[in-house]
């Protein structure tokens, strides 16, 4: 594969007509069908070469043409082989589509047409995007949201671009974005998807995405504008310093197990682009837990996925990618490699080399847990952090040290191959699992409008409900959870290393204790704006401010052994070993050698935790150098005395100068 080159499959636009060429190893014929604004369908065959390509020049075809393919050959499904020349076919290399994917049983039926049911693939000739650095700055602030779940509800939103990719550039979200400064937003998937095959007669549907087809085609729900709504938007964002990093899913697709559709891959050349037990090629390999994986390691499926990533860069100029289950983009038959053919291609690429590159560092397939692993310049969801900062504001014992690693950007884990800075991405809450109100508001997950019996879902989420389950009238309750999160959030983004919310974790979003919502794509998800939590938002703006104030706060480098940073208990003197292992230490403090931004000058900024629920009392005493302390909050910066108090359940920040 050589880097930069544009692709050589798909609907290649020439000046006298269009190219088409699709990949088949095993497929005896291959036919182009093409379809006039009728539904009139005309099929020619292709002519099939000895790489395994099937193209067809077609003189005088345009921009608009729609099309799609149809596969001859075995149908031996326990050989591996799925061609049925009944299914109409996506091309892997679509990039728009006329309407979204519908699940239909006939999909997967053998023998019956789906032409009226499949969306066809549109010819479209694409625009470059004006290409700039990705904006995502060292130690950023990553905002995660769902398109539709994020915009469905905004008052502002004109009501026909709400759920789309536009609304993202609206000038009141564009504002929401900057109130509590995000560096970045990180999209959910936005290519096509399709529902899971057990949804439509529970009357629920995929929210969320994590089920594709087409791997370059927008899904016309989010994007009635294609790629150049994206561009469109893109750019609107880079103008107010914003970045957009798309959630990408190149482990799997909406084909699923042997019981699911023929839409595209499967019934183009299962063998090649999916990963099979070794000596039975009818049995897929489920390392995703949805039925199937992508045979990331094939070199046709490496070229498609490396295709894709380049498409979103020179047509939509997004700053980067997150990739679903990432383990699986490194893995072939023996296992992970973190120096894989597939990797080493993405990083390698001259037009995706300085993008922002995210992994999700597992799946769940033999020696699927690989965080830590990842090359550079791949930044790392970090789940440990998650889990540790719960645990430990739930009260846990014996997590100082934990909370120690986490605020240091995790060393133990990113600087195993020698690197001497973090590449962790920290977060307390993602889209899978409770949201911040609900990590604080429910000890146990409440599924039940899945459809599942609440038997979906994790079950062990770290979380605490301070005294009642779910809803409650009690103003202590709701005071007490108000406080924690407060406090998760400010010792979040105290974390060395990138940072990442979901979207409403910074304004009270509840989803009423469902951790597994990927199905509701209604007002359990939808983002309701009418019910901001003032107090929060102020919040999670001055603890953004606070980030970029303080070069120690977004630095990603490892703390060195030269006094950058001080771990001290309560009482101001270093801490023992009997309080970083005590099962009770109430809180510490961290201080930090900073340069202020504010001051254009070299400070020191303290942070104290306390998680007890009593206030604690610290001493900056023996911390008097050259200035005053000052505590920092959202109302300013106001002297203090070397003797100062901790509120119970909270996290105070104190500047000398």
């Amino acid at each position: 594969m050589e880097a930069g080159k544009d692709p050589e499959y798909g609907a290649i636009i020439l000046e006298d007509g269009v190219k088409f060429v699709v990949f088949s190893r095993y497929a005896t014929k291959i036919e182009l069908c093409l379809f006039t604004d009728g539904g009139r369908e005309t099929r020619l065959p292709m002519k099939r070469a000895d790489d395994g390509s099937h193209s067809l020049f077609v003189e005088g075809a345009r921009e608009g043409l729609q099309y799609g393919f149809r596969a001859h050959g075995t149908y031996d499904p326990d050989q591996g082989h799925w061609f049925d020349p009944s299914k109409l076919l996506v091309d892997p290399y679509a990039a728009e589509l006329d309407r979204q994917f519908v699940y239909d049983p006939l999909l997967g039926t053998v023998g019956e047409d789906t032409a009226s049911l499949v969306p066809k693939t549109v010819v479209r000739k694409m625009i470059e995007a004006p290409q700039q650095r990705p904006l995502l700055p060292k130690g950023g602030f990553i905002y995660e949201l769902a398109v539709r779940a994020f915009t469905m509800r905004h008052p502002s939103v004109p009501e026909s671009q709400r759920g789309t990719i536009a609304a993202l550039s609206h000038p009141a979200v564009i504002a929401h974005f900057k109130e509590i400064g995000v560096d970045a937003i990180e999209l959910l998937p936005i290519v096509a998807w399709i529902d899971e095959r057990h949804l439509p007669p529970l009357g629920l549907s995929n929210g969320w995405g994590y089920n594709p087809i087409a791997l370059m085609a927008i899904d016309p729900r989010l994007a009635p504008g294609g790629v150049a709504e994206l561009q469109d938007t893109v750019a609107k964002l880079h103008a107010e310093g914003i970045g957009v990093i798309l959630d990408l899913v190149f482990n799997h697709t909406g084909e699923s197990d042997r019981f699911g559709s023929t839409l595209s891959m499967r019934g183009l050349d299962n063998l090649t682009y999916y990963r099979y037990a070794e000596g039975q090629p009818g049995e897929l390999i489920n390392d995703t837990g949805t039925g199937n994986t992508l045979a990331c390691d094939n070199p046709q499926v490496r070229t498609l996925i490396v295709d894709s990533l380049r498409h979103f860069v020179r047509y939509a100029g997004v700053d980067g990618f997150r990739f679903d289950l990432a383990t699986i983009i490194g893995r072939s038959a023996t296992g992970f490699h973190r120096d894989s053919e597939t990797l080493k291609a993405i990083i390698a690429d001259p037009i995706l080399s300085d993008r922002i590159l995210i992994a999700e560092p597992w799946d769940i397939g033999p020696g699927g847990y690989q965080l830590g692993n990842f090359p550079q310049p791949f930044l790392e969801w970090n789940d440990r952090v998650r889990d540790d900062l719960r645990r430990y504001w739930r009260g846990d014992a014996g997590l100082t040290g934990a909370l120690a690693t986490a605020l240091a950007g995790s060393s133990d884990l990113f600087g195993r191959h020698g690197e001497e800075a973090s590449r962790s991405v920290n977060f307390l809450a993602a889209h899978d699992g409770f949201t911040l109100k609900d990590l604080v508001s429910y000890a146990h997950k409440h599924n039940e409008a899945n459809g599942e019996d609440n038997r979906d879902g994790h079950n062990d989420n770290h979380s605490w409900n301070n005294g009642e389950e779910g809803e409650t009238s009690s103003p202590d309750i709701v005071q007490h959870r108000m406080r924690d999160i407060k406090a998760l959030l400010s010792t979040l983004f105290s974390t060395r290393g990138h940072i990442m919310l979901t979207a409403g974790d910074e304004a009270g979003r509840t989803q009423r204790g469902n951790n597994n919502a990927y199905c509701q794509d209604n007002e359990i998800t939808w983002m309701d704006w009418s019910r901001l939590d003032e107090e929060l938002l102020r919040h999670t703006g001055f603890l953004a401010k606070l980030r970029r104030r303080f070069s120690a706060l977004s630095d990603v480098a490892f703390f060195s052994s030269h006094g950058d940073v001080e771990w001290l208990s309560p009482s101001g003197m270093p801490m023992s070993v009997g309080e970083w292992e005590g099962a009770d230490q109430p809180g510490m403090m961290m201080i930090l050698r900073t340069h202020d931004a504010a001051l254009n000058r070299q400070a020191r900024i303290a942070i104290a935790f306390n998680r007890s629920w009593l206030t604690l009392d610290i001493n900056l005493s023996h911390l008097d150098r050259s200035g005053r302390w000052h505590r920092l909050d959202e109302t300013g910066e106001q002297p203090i005395d070397q003797m100062t108090a901790v509120p119970p359940r909270s996290v105070s920040f104190f500047l000398e100068y």
